[in-house]
């Protein structure tokens, strides 16, 4: 079964790894921002980039965050992460770090973005509750695959644990 979820990542540095993961057919994404659209998102302050987010979270059931490097504690990826949970949807971390950008390069492992994120009914960091996953291989192309066949799982499984708790 194909969901809709929203993806969370840090923009400039994980595009082109969020990308590849976006293309997965397992998952239907939300469509990314183009420049000019996000610029003008951006633009209009800290309450358009609320709504912005608002809007592209409706009729999704799973919120991925795509983990690189950089990602924990970054205060929109903090705030999609909040507003995923509040709203009922699964939320599940994929670390994407191990995959190549468009320079051939790979990144380093950054933190658990739900380490910075406290569940409000236990008080709990949210990564007690949340799985982030690190796919497992050698390699960018094995990280992939490993993505790409467990990424269904993950959703349904962050789906499962959120009306849980």
């Amino acid at each position: 079964m194909s969901r809709k979820c929203f993806f969370s990542f840090h923009y400039v540095p994980d595009c082109v790894r969020a990308s590849q993961v976006r293309q997965i057919g397992a998952i239907e994404g939300n469509p990314p921002a183009l420049d000019n659209d996000w610029e003008t998102v951006v633009g209009g302050g800290d309450a358009a980039i609320k709504k912005w987010i608002a809007g592209q979270m409706e009729g999704k059931t799973c919120a991925i965050v795509l983990v690189g490097e950089n990602t924990a504690n970054r205060k929109w990826i903090n705030h999609e992460i909040v507003q995923a949970w509040d709203r009922g949807l699964g939320v599940v971390g994929i670390r994407i770090h191990g995959l190549k950008n468009f320079d051939g390069n790979t990144a380093s492992q950054g933190g658990n973005p739900f380490d910075h994120v406290i569940h409000g009914t236990s008080q709990k960091k949210l990564s007690s509750i949340v799985k982030c996953y690190t796919p497992s291989g050698s390699d960018s192309k094995e990280r992939y695959a490993w993505i790409s066949k467990n990424l269904e799982a993950a959703v349904e499984e962050a789906i499962a644990i959120r009306k849980a708790n």
